[in-house]
């Protein structure tokens, strides 16, 4: 992980939605500071949207399935006598959803062969009705920390 930057302070909402939402999540999609090609990838894809999902503004659609893929509950390590355990723990609301976005770009990164607004408006679609990729990743989350409730006491 490692770099440590001062997004929360200085987050700019993006242009077109004015969402501060929109604007973390094409930070976290831009690569080598290309932050133009960032935002019409994401603007495309959210255009795709609008072209699937006519009930719902593109941009609504787009914070349900961060808000669908936010995990609630996760694992974490923890030592305990020479024994590491895995700890179900609480996730704060900054982790929540930086693990969101991490996981639905993750997911998108993964897909091969198609142009990347097309697999990002397809992994949000999906999140949206709370199926694809990145949702398994939050029920695997859910579920490890499920398993291991018995090592909930060692949390503090």
């Amino acid at each position: 992980m490692g770099k440590i930057t001062a997004s929360r302070t200085s987050l700019r909402p993006d242009p077109r939605y004015n969402s501060l939402l929109a604007g973390k999540f094409i930070n976290c999609l831009m690569y080598d500071g290309k932050k133009s090609t960032a935002q019409s990838v994401f603007y495309d894809a959210l255009d795709y949207i609008a072209g699937k999902v006519q009930d719902r503004p593109s941009i609504e659609v787009f914070e349900a399935a961060v808000e669908n893929v936010k995990p609630f509950i996760e694992v974490r390590s923890k030592r305990v006598g020479g024994a590491s355990y895995q700890v179900p723990m609480q996730v704060n609301r900054a982790r929540q959803q930086s693990l969101a976005i991490r996981w639905l770009l993750q997911a998108v990164r993964e897909k091969k062969g198609r142009a990347t607004h097309v697999k990002l408006a397809e992994e949000l679609l999906a999140a949206y009705r709370k199926e694809g990729t990145a949702i398994s990743r939050r029920e695997n989350t859910h579920r490890m920390a499920d398993a291991n409730k018995a090592f909930a006491h060692f949390a503090w």
